[in-house]
């Protein structure tokens, strides 16, 4: 028996088939296109986010039988996704109305500081004991706001309850099941503000601060259940049974099921998600409170504290993709281990802003630092760097809101086959960096979670048997914290607008 997971990301789609002990059995990767209409803006077409789904499953089925293996022993399919990105569409014709506007976009920011001031303490924590976020051009309820304000389709759509607004899993679970349902997970509705954290359920007061009607929204369903079943692609009559956010998904997959588990994913982003247990604990130092996971309809919700951290592996695609300066991602490494140093060079990739523990919407990406002397090489490794700083910042702050210290960082993602990168993140985070063998754990809680959800096995008796490599220290305590004063510079020079 096999199990599936869609992998829907913010730059790339992919289609996993994992054995029941959690091996690779076959994958297929797809990227997209980025839609950049204005600068800060950033948007998606769902439609070809569906299509790339349906050629990527169709893909992995043609290999599977290459290899003399059945299809038709995919048990079930987990999806997984990148968070906050929002989509509208009709309800009638099941059409989108708009692209998707992802989650880093800043086409927010003025709203967000109209939204601020409309609070009686003009705070952007204001509603964090209800939802646990910040107002923020980050989360799903300001990109709804911006596209009531100014699509007048969705506005109209929207009076006449016509509307669905959903984040990427909504949307890819009501086409698949044949627009037949509508509904989201309580790890993706946590990221929307939008949810109460205690009862999990749409808050009243946060859908009437928005404008947003509770009809246009998706029902909230646990981590782990059967929400429909295919009816388009090649796998159809299959069940979808497993629905997390990415950084969710990759705690799941990490198997951090108990208090004080932690993981870090790498990936367009970087994510850290601590396992806070079955209460939520809400942050003094800029860390967002948000949920875990459910794994079932009767069992209790895990809640996490999480730091976010807009641009990682981004800072290499943009590398490559705006200048040039690498042919592929990969090439980041080769020039990075050229150089021990950065040559005094900071990146500071604050593309959209800076997220947690800052949140500071006005910083932008620099460099600074530079001379006559600095070269590729440097950049590489600065931007390598910029990841491992920027962990370290929210290692402090969740080391301050958890109580206890931090050892051991298990981590995943794709800037994780980098060995320079983890070494870089062991020296300047001053922690044992544990990597498994297999890396693309995101993929493999999802999946473990549509599996749990049909019985085919118990998730929480589930025991991987990749090996894991250890990165460890070797920069002196005096270096460390020289490097990170200068990163604090730097970061006060990324202040712009």
């Amino acid at each position: 028996m096999f199990l599936g997971a869609l992998d829907q990301g913010t730059s790339s789609t992919r289609f996993m088939v994992f054995d029941l002990a959690g091996n690779v059995v076959q994958s297929h990767q797809l990227e997209f296109p980025q839609i950049h209409p204005q600068a800060g803006w950033a948007e998606h077409d769902p439609q070809v986010i569906l299509d790339t789904c349906l050629e990527c499953m169709t893909k992995v089925c043609e290999k599977m039988k290459q290899q003399g293996l059945d299809p038709s022993k995919i048990q079930s399919v987990g999806i997984t996704n990148q968070r906050e990105t929002t989509v509208c569409w009709d309800k009638t014709t099941g059409n989108p109305l708009h692209h998707a506007i992802v989650w880093l976009d800043t086409r927010t920011k003025d709203l967000v500081e109209q939204l601020i001031s409309k609070t009686p303490s003009k705070d952007k924590l204001h509603f964090s004991d209800i939802c646990g976020l910040p107002l923020s051009t980050y989360f799903s309820a300001l990109k709804m706001k911006w596209l009531l304000n100014n699509v007048p389709a969705v506005k109209q759509q929207h009076e006449q309850d016509n509307l669905a607004f959903g984040t990427i899993d909504s949307w890819l679970i009501y086409k698949l099941t044949g627009n037949a349902q509508h509904v989201t997970d309580v790890s993706n509705a946590s990221r929307t503000m939008l949810m109460n954290l205690k009862t999990c359920q749409w808050d009243r007061s946060m859908l009437d601060f928005f404008g947003i009607r509770e009809q246009a929204l998706p029902r909230i369903a646990s981590s782990a259940e059967v929400y429909g079943h295919m009816a388009l692609g090649p796998l159809k009559g299959v069940p979808i049974s497993g629905n997390l956010g990415d950084q969710q998904a990759a705690l799941v997959g990490q198997l951090c099921l108990s208090k004080g588990a932690l993981k870090n994913t790498y990936g367009t982003g970087c994510f850290m998600l601590c396992n806070t247990g079955t209460e939520p604990v809400y942050s003094k130092n800029g860390l967002l409170t948000t949920v875990g996971y459910q794994l079932g309809p009767d069992a209790p919700v895990h809640y996490a504290l999480e730091g976010s951290i807009a641009i990682a592996g981004a800072a290499v695609k943009w590398l490559r993709d705006n200048l040039g300066i690498i042919q592929e991602a990969k090439d980041v490494t080769t020039f990075a281990e050229r150089t021990s140093d950065t040559g005094g060079i900071y990146f500071v990739p604050a593309f959209s802003g800076l997220f947690a523990p800052y949140w500071r919407d006005t910083c932008r990406g620099c460099i600074v630092g530079m001379t006559q002397y600095t070269n590729k090489n440097h950049i590489c490794r600065a931007a390598l760097e910029s990841v491992a700083y920027q962990t370290k910042d929210i290692m402090d702050s969740m080391e301050r809101d958890s109580g206890f210290e931090i050892h051991t960082l298990a981590v995943d993602g794709g800037l994780t086959n980098s060995d320079i990168a983890m070494q870089i993140q062991a020296d300047i985070g001053d922690v044992q960096v544990v990597r498994p063998e297999m890396r693309e754990t995101t993929a493999l809680g999802a999946a473990l979670a549509s599996g749990h959800a049909i019985g085919v096995l118990d998730l929480k008796a589930f025991k991987p048997k990749s090996e894991r490599q250890v990165f460890k220290s070797k920069m002196d305590p005096g270096t460390r914290q020289e490097l990170r004063n200068g990163w604090k510079r730097a970061i006060e020079r990324s202040e712009w607008l």
